[in-house]
């Protein structure tokens, strides 16, 4: 059972979270404009080809907890090069791919949770007309999803220029390398936009095409991402932590070490996570879609199962904010949007478009709670790991660094 925080565990922005590790490792290839805040370099020009392998769901909680299914991970874990990240606000795997891929926190790139209302492109300031999933880009909780690719391009919502296109610009050879169905997604071209991408099917070739990406000649220099996301599957499905999670966690395992055995003096691999997980069930559950009280006064609800962003009708903002806090209690932080942009939950500063795409009421589930809307999300709601909030198990994430 994850305790019940007193305070939001807050992401570490500026010098320790996902934004920092693209950046970071694009000063390490020496890529003018860029900081190498984590030190993936030790000294200027010993790294001339860089990986980055984010395995959705990895948490740094479950890993330490779990050090016997993964003695490769655990031992990176202790080297000295490596350390604990955290992820962004909310820990979700579309906000943290975004700011993996930009460099950018919540506030600056404007992707705001798994699902998020979005104004029309040619008017940002006009109330949102439409509540966008940000994994499938189409419209969220809809009987027959409408792909909305050709409404709201992913290129518009997030205009930003990514880590990748800025490194293939100064010459980098760049690789993408991730399941064929991400190729064209709403959220690769949002986030992951640079580079050739080699589109995998499984474990083998996931771990060739990455090698692959590293081997350029010495002279030149080489970037590649990666990205497994099977472990994060089997955590929503089965609860991570159970022993179809640990048997995956196994296999991950056995993928990172593969990878290090074959990596080439002057390549360096980033192994990295999005978000943790924390387990519930039905006893956790807080109906949205069945209580009343919580969806008076409200036009709109985003987000996911452990953070809700949440819009309100005109007029109606001071009640919904004072039920959202009475009826959810010590079960969530509940803020004015306002007070969580303040808190600095979404970053040191937040652009005017990413703040109209943040609920009014922002709620972040605490211990093990889940708000669910069993009507429009059924899928979700009986999923049983869960992640997003700001608490230690869903915040921390592993960066473990592998040279060659």
């Amino acid at each position: 059972m994850t305790a019940l925080g007193s305070e939001p565990f807050l992401p570490a922005y500026g010098h320790g979270t996902l934004a920092e590790v693209m950046p970071s490792t694009a000063a390490a290839l020496d890529v003018d404009g860029f900081v190498d805040t984590l030190g993936v370099a030790r000294h200027r020009g010993d790294v001339t080809a860089a990986g980055v392998l984010l395995v959705d769901g990895l948490g740094a909680e479950l890993l330490a907890a779990h050090p016997h299914d993964a003695p490769a991970l655990t031992e990176l874990a202790t080297s000295p090069d490596s350390r604990r990240l955290t992820s962004c606000f909310p820990a979700t795997t579309a906000v943290s791919i975004t700011s993996l891929g930009t460099g950018l926190t919540p506030g600056g790139h404007g992707i705001e949770g798994y699902s998020m209302a979005v104004p029309p492109p040619d008017d940002p300031t006009a109330e949102a007309d439409v509540v966008l999933n940000t994994l499938r880009w189409c419209a969220h909780g809809a009987a027959d999803p409408v792909d909305l690719l050709a409404d709201l391009p992913p290129e518009q919502v997030q205009p930003q220029p990514t880590v990748l296109q800025r490194a293939l610009h100064a010459g980098v050879a760049v690789t993408r390398v991730a399941p064929e169905v991400q190729r064209r997604s709403g959220l690769t071209r949002a986030a992951l936009r640079g580079g050739r991408f080699l589109g995998v099917s499984a474990l083998g070739d996931l771990a060739a095409e990455l090698l692959h990406g590293l081997a350029v000649e010495p002279e030149e220099r080489a970037l590649c991402y990666a990205y497994h996301g099977d472990l994060d599957m089997i955590g929503h499905q089965h609860g991570p932590g159970s022993l179809p999670w640990r048997m995956q966690l196994q296999i991950v395992d056995r993928l990172v070490a593969a990878i290090a055995e074959c990596l080439r003096p002057g390549a360096v691999l980033l192994v990295v996570a999005d978000h943790g997980m924390v387990a519930t069930d039905r006893g956790w559950h807080i109906d949205l879609d069945t209580s009343p009280a919580l969806l008076s006064g409200v036009r709109r609800l985003a987000g996911e199962t452990r953070v809700r962003h949440v819009h309100a009708a005109p007029g109606a903002l001071d009640d919904v904010l004072d039920t959202w806090r009475g009826e959810l209690g010590d079960r969530a932080w509940v803020m004015a949007r306002d007070e969580a942009i303040d808190a600095g939950w979404f970053g040191p500063a937040v652009s005017e478009v990413a703040r109209g795409r943040i609920g009014e009421v922002v709620a972040a589930a605490r211990g093990q709670w889940t708000l669910v809307r069993s009507r429009i999300e059924p899928r979700e709601t009986a999923l049983v790991g869960h992640h997003g909030s700001l608490t230690p198990a869903e915040q921390l994430v592993p960066l473990l660094v592998v040279r060659g």
